[in-house]
């Protein structure tokens, strides 16, 4: 062996001593973690997509009632001006059992007969 080519040998010998060293580190470190439990993700996971898919459809649920809610509204809105229509009334008024200017505001709900 000539000195070139023991050079270059230990040369390769080290790199390999380098490489066996951060094997062992990356062994030792996934040693020290905690093992992943099998199979309780995809319990977990299966879990999550099927409370995702129940919130969703709430949410869709949700939606359409308050859309049903809103056409209700505008429909019992125009039932009431057509009825204080056919009645002759001011289509301005919207709640009869509003104080007029000349009637005093009171509050019916607690009458002084009625306190314990």
């Amino acid at each position: 062996m000539t000195l070139g080519e023991t050079s270059a040998l230990d040369l390769a010998a080290r790199r390999l001593e380098r490489a066996v060293a951060q094997l062992e580190q990356r062994l030792a470190a996934q040693a020290a973690r905690p093992p992943a439990p099998t199979g309780a993700g995809d319990l977990f996971d299966g879990e999550a997509a099927r409370l995702k898919s129940e919130l969703d459809a709430a949410r869709e649920r949700e939606r359409a009632l308050e859309e049903a809610g809103e056409q209700a509204s505008v429909a019992l809105g125009r039932a009431i001006a057509e009825i204080r229509a056919a009645l002759g009334e001011d289509p301005g008024t919207a709640n009869d059992d509003a104080p007029h200017d000349d009637e005093p505001e009171t509050d019916d709900l607690f009458d002084e007969s009625e306190k314990a």
